[in-house]
C-alpha cells in the first residue's frame, strides 16, 4: 500500500486542528502533540544514511519507534514539503530536495575561519600567546587565521603563511594524520634537510601522545605546540598551534598548552560534524 492509499483510508478527523497562520490559539495538549510529531519526522530523516539512502516504509519501522500509521501519515506531511521524495515498485523513500536546500545553506555559511573563531579565543586568552589555525595544501599548510600574542616578546607569521607540512609543529600535526608511507614521505621531503627515520620517529610519537612540538625548529628561540581537528568524514582537516618563546615555553608549559590544545580541537572538530557519518 502506497501512501496515497492508506491516506485514503484514514479518519479524517483533523480538519478542526488549529492553524497558527490563522491566528487560531493551541491549546496544550495540541503543542505538546506537534512537539512529537517534529521529533519523529526528524527521526524518520535521520535514519537516512550515505549507506542506505533508499529506504522502504518496512525498513523505516525497523528505525524509528512508529505505529505504521504514524509513519505513513509522517511519510505523507514529509512529501508534501518536499523533504522526502518516493522512488521505484515497490515504493521507496529517499531524502528529497527540501533538504538539499537546507544542506546548501548550512555549507554555506560554514566557513572554517568563523566556526574556530571561539575556539582560538579561548585558547589565546588561557595561553596568552599567538594561537594560529592552519590547513593543508598539497605539501604545503597555509595559515588561515591568527591571533598574535599581546606580550611584548612573541613569534607570529600572519595570515597566508605558508610552509612546508614536514617543518614545524603545526604541519606535523597535520601530516601524522595523512599516515602517509616511506615513498610519499620523500615527496614531502624534497628540498629540506630532515632525515626520513627521524621524521617517521617524530610522526609515530605525534600520533600517540595526540599533538606535535618543535623547539628551535624555523624561528631561533620559538616553541611550537600543535594538535589535528578533523572534519565529518574524520578526516584531518588542519591543526591548531601556539607559538611562543622558549623562556615562557619549557616542557611543564608545553604539556599545559598541549591538554589546552587537543581540548578545543576536540571541539572544533565536534563544530565540523567529525564522526557524525558514523552515527547510523
Amino acid at each position: 500500500m502506497d501512501i496515497q492509499e492508506f491516506e485514503s483510508t484514514c479518519p479524517q478527523g483533523g480538519h478542526n486542528r488549529p492553524h497558527p497562520r490563522k491566528g487560531i490559539v493551541v491549546n496544550t495538549v495540541e503543542k505538546s502533540e506537534n512537539v512529537r510529531a517534529v521529533g519523529r519526522a526528524l527521526e524518520i530523516l535521520t535514519a537516512f544514511t550515505e549507506d542506505d539512502p533508499e529506504l522502504s516504509a518496512g525498513e523505516l519501522l525497523k528505525r524509528v519507534d512508529l505505529s505504521r500509521p504514524t509513519l505513513y501519515r509522517l511519510l505523507y506531511t514529509l512529501q508534501e514539503h518536499g523533504f522526502l521524495v518516493s522512488v521505484g515498485e515497490p515504493q521507496r523513500f529517499r531524502l528529497g530536495p527540501s533538504v538539499a536546500r537546507l544542506a546548501h545553506v548550512w555549507k554555506s555559511t560554514l566557513d572554517l575561519s568563523t566556526l574556530a573563531e571561539p575556539v582560538l579565543r579561548r585558547i589565546w586568552e588561557e595561553t596568552r600567546e599567538t594561537v594560529a589555525l592552519v590547513v593543508p595544501q598539497g605539501h604545503m599548510r597555509l595559515c588561515v587565521a591568527e591571533l598574535p600574542s599581546p606580550q611584548p616578546l612573541n613569534f607570529k607569521r600572519g595570515v597566508g603563511y605558508t610552509e612546508r607540512l614536514v617543518l614545524g609543529a603545526t604541519g606535523r600535526a597535520i601530516l601524522a594524520w595523512l599516515e602517509p608511507d616511506a615513498a610519499q614521505l620523500r615527496e614531502y621531503l624534497q628540498g629540506t634537510q630532515v632525515d626520513l627515520k627521524e621524521l617517521e620517529a617524530e610522526l609515530a610519537m605525534t600520533r600517540k601522545r595526540g599533538w606535535a612540538v618543535s623547539r628551535n625548529e624555523l624561528i631561533a628561540g620559538a616553541v611550537a605546540v600543535a594538535a589535528p581537528f578533523f572534519d565529518r568524514h574524520s578526516q584531518v582537516a588542519g591543526s591548531i598551534g601556539v607559538f611562543g618563546p622558549e623562556v615562557r615555553m619549557d616542557a611543564a608549559r608545553q604539556k599545559e598548552v598541549a591538554h589546552l590544545l587537543v581540548q578545543e580541537a576536540a571541539r572544533l572538530s565536534e563544530a565540523m560534524g567529525f564522526g557524525t557519518d558514523r552515527l547510523k
